[in-house]
């Protein structure tokens, strides 16, 4: 139990870390490739710390208890737009670029929605990681040939944004990339290791434990990543980095151990889990939308929305867990 305390302490501490490095490298390589925060969150960012998750799922296909992978993406998406995203809001207003409604938030609401449809005959196949992957590799093809042919949208929105250029060169760019990016999978590693041993000891079922310490734990990436970006004046990577995770958590990491090995599905996770994956993620869409004006952002009001949604979401998890 000592060691399992440890490495939850040493686990956190790299991950602030890293995080910050990690950020400052994204920025950077933002600026020296010419493209905006937004794509490089979705993509290198959003890949980068949704790499936990698609280590933890494929472990867990792997070892045999395919639960921890689904309560892990499943988990993780609820995470990413309750916990980060309201979070986020709750300490500095995130700016919404208006071009989002029309390529990115579309994108998400699909990705979510083929999630739900292959995860509701409580079984995935081969079949549905080819269908969720494929959908990943267009979909970030789509997003990139579409920001090349409006840079100029991007640009202003981050202007009207206030982001704060950076001076980094290439190499250290992708020094700080990969240095932070390993350390992130690492910390967070080592981070749910010493929690989900101190979760069994208390007898703590395995779908519940990916619900929640996993999902918990692989997004803190995320969250770090994201208030990283607020302390560096750059609150438009926050959005584009849980985009771009809950993409990949969606489609990549329920779709790789899918691909890997049929499996079944925890009837749970399809009656109260997904439900409310999809209805935060429409949610998401929804108060982002509103005021019409633009510029747009999540407020305070709207973050403390969505963390009250994921504070009532996680409590229900714990009483139906003590209640059996």
């Amino acid at each position: 139990m000592l060691a399992s305390v440890a490495a939850v302490i040493a686990g956190l501490a790299l991950l602030i870390w890293s995080a910050d490095r990690f950020v400052d490298g994204a920025t950077a390589l933002a600026r020296l490739m010419g493209v905006s925060i937004m794509i490089i969150g979705i993509t290198i960012v959003g890949f980068g710390t949704s790499a936990p998750e698609i280590v933890v799922s494929i472990t867990a296909v792997l070892e045999n208890t395919p639960d921890i992978a689904i309560g892990n993406a499943l988990g993780s998406n609820i995470a990413n737009i309750g916990l980060i995203l309201g979070v986020t809001a709750i300490l500095v207003p995130v700016p919404i670029a208006s071009r989002l409604f029309k390529t990115e938030f579309p994108l998400l609401a699909l990705a979510t929605i083929l999630m739900a449809w292959s995860l509701y005959d409580l079984s995935l196949d081969r079949f549905d990681g080819l269908l969720l992957l494929g959908l990943l590799i267009a979909g970030l093809y789509y997003l990139i040939q579409v920001h090349r042919k409006h840079p100029a949208d991007y640009a202003r929105e981050e202007h009207e944004a206030g982001v704060q250029a950076s001076e980094m060169k290439m190499p250290a760019a992708c020094g700080w990339i990969l240095l932070g990016l390993v350390v992130l999978v690492g910390s967070s590693k080592l981070l749910v290791w010493g929690a989900s041993n101190i979760a069994l000891s208390l007898g703590v079922s395995e779908l519940i434990i990916g619900l929640t310490i996993v999902a918990l734990g692989t997004s803190l990436p995320e969250l770090a990543a994201s208030i990283a970006s607020l302390k560096k004046g750059q609150p438009d990577l926050a959005i584009g980095n849980v985009i771009g995770s809950n993409l990949f958590n969606s489609l990549a990491v329920i779709g790789l151990p899918a691909l890997m090995t049929g499996f079944e599905i925890d009837p749970s996770a399809r009656s109260r889990d997904l439900p409310v994956v999809v209805g935060l993620t429409l949610l998401l869409i929804l108060i982002s939308r509103f005021p019409a004006a633009s510029p747009r952002y999540l407020t305070r009001n709207k973050g403390i929305f969505l963390f009250s949604a994921f504070v009532i979401y996680q409590l229900y998890l714990y009483y139906k867990f003590a209640t059996g």
